[in-house]
């Protein structure tokens, strides 16, 4: 079976998702599913240093790179345009089986669904998150009319969307969108246990070796809850914690992060590292007493089964759908998502360490017994099967949680 991942960027500086894909497409090829991914040189405000045109060996996985137009013009270079994406698509999407859109509202993953659409191969389209309420609320005009003459034909000649969770499904669903949907989880690459990472990243950070962290590690972005989160945390400054925020964003926003970092006090408590990778992530990740994601919407929210994954219990809102399996599991704690709740539940926290501890040490094995991209790829390629089994004009798959 040969698949075609399509998806704007693969930068780490757009999130999570772009790693994910990688990891997803590494996992099927090791399941002897021939998966390639196309996409742009995106790289935020710059663009990737990357061979252009053909395919190469880009993080284990064969990806093809197109030149992104750049005008100085923020919105239109977000849009992340590429003619020489449409002209070898066209050329070559019947060398496919199936396409795997990810992300929608993006001329990559639009125009390979137009060309799909025309040269009659079957796609589905996984939106990761961009169908949620909260995401439909912003720029909202914009996105109605995007959907009303574009996009939602293009979802609705999908042969199924699959979304990473219930509460993504459910909230979908005020669209009246006619494809047959399911759920499958992202899934995690399990990082290797490092020897005294708590001991060496409060050296790194030049922290008391006892000293409480606790660690907010995603994509800077107004969704993520900042707002509420650092007031909250200012009304426990008499508390000894140190606030690590590991991550980037649009430079305004995070000028707006430290504003109210100082205005709510705490700027001695707080690090700011910006965007990690790598060793110094894992440290974090592991070295770490709690984590925070308290959005206000999430399709998935990749950081929190990181987190977990590291042994480290989590602080989550509603709006992030892990919430319900953190709560049943007792893998850490959900607050609503208001200022003295969050403070409350970090208050709680810092009061009882030991049952942090022991929901940390339940979080591990959890993760790797559910969520390994191994388990994830089978229920990925049970769905591909039953696509590409039967004509695209026929599919009919049955609604369903994987």
């Amino acid at each position: 079976m040969k698949v075609l991942h399509v998806i704007p960027s693969v930068a780490l500086v757009r999130g999570g998702t772009s790693q994910s894909i990688i990891e997803m497409v590494k996992a099927l090829r090791s399941k002897d599913v021939d998966a390639e991914i196309i996409t742009t040189n995106d790289d935020g405000r710059d663009l990737l240093d990357v061979p252009l045109g053909k395919f190469i060996d880009y993080q284990q996985v064969p990806i093809q790179f197109f030149s992104r137009f750049s005008p100085s013009i923020h919105a239109i270079r977000e849009f992340a345009y590429s003619g020489d994406f449409t002209i070898w698509l066209w050329q070559n999407i019947r060398n496919y089986d199936l396409l795997h859109i990810n992300c929608i509202f993006s001329y990559p993953s639009t125009i390979a669904m137009i060309i799909a659409r025309c040269q009659k191969v079957p796609y589905i389209i996984i939106p990761h998150g961009l169908l949620c309420e909260w995401s439909l609320q912003q720029k909202t005009l914009k996105k109605k009319i995007y959907l009303k003459l574009i996009e939602k034909a293009n979802l609705n000649h999908s042969q199924s969307i699959c979304f990473t969770s219930i509460t993504e499904q459910e909230e979908a669903s005020q669209l009246s969108l006619t494809p047959p949907s399911f759920v499958i989880p992202h899934g995690i690459s399990i990082s290797p246990i490092i020897p005294n990472a708590r001991e060496n990243i409060r050296k790194y950070l030049n922290i008391p070796a006892d000293e409480p962290i606790i660690l907010f590690l995603s994509r800077l972005h107004p969704k993520k809850g900042l707002n509420n989160l650092i007031p909250a945390l200012g009304q426990l400054s008499n508390y000894r914690f140190t606030f690590v925020i590991a991550g980037s964003g649009d430079p305004e926003y995070e000028t707006e992060v430290k504003t109210l970092i100082t205005t709510h006090g705490i700027q001695k408590k707080t690090h700011f590292v910006g965007f990690v990778k790598g060793e110094i992530k894992d440290l974090l990740l592991q070295g770490a007493d709690v984590f925070t994601l308290t959005s206000y919407s999430e399709s998935f929210g990749i950081a929190v089964l990181e987190s977990l994954a590291a042994g480290v219990p989590v602080i989550v809102t509603p709006g992030v759908p892990l919430s319900d399996i953190v709560q049943q599991q007792q893998l850490g704690y959900v607050t609503e998502l208001n200022v003295n709740a969050i403070s409350t539940t970090i208050q709680n926290f810092l009061n009882n360490p030991q049952e942090a501890q022991n929901m940390g040490d339940r979080s591990r094995q959890f993760i790797l017994d559910n969520y390994t991209w191994d388990k994830i790829a089978l229920k990925i390629i049970s769905v591909y099967q039953d696509i590409t089994s039967i004509s695209p004009n026929t599919v009919q798959l049955r609604k369903r949680k994987l």
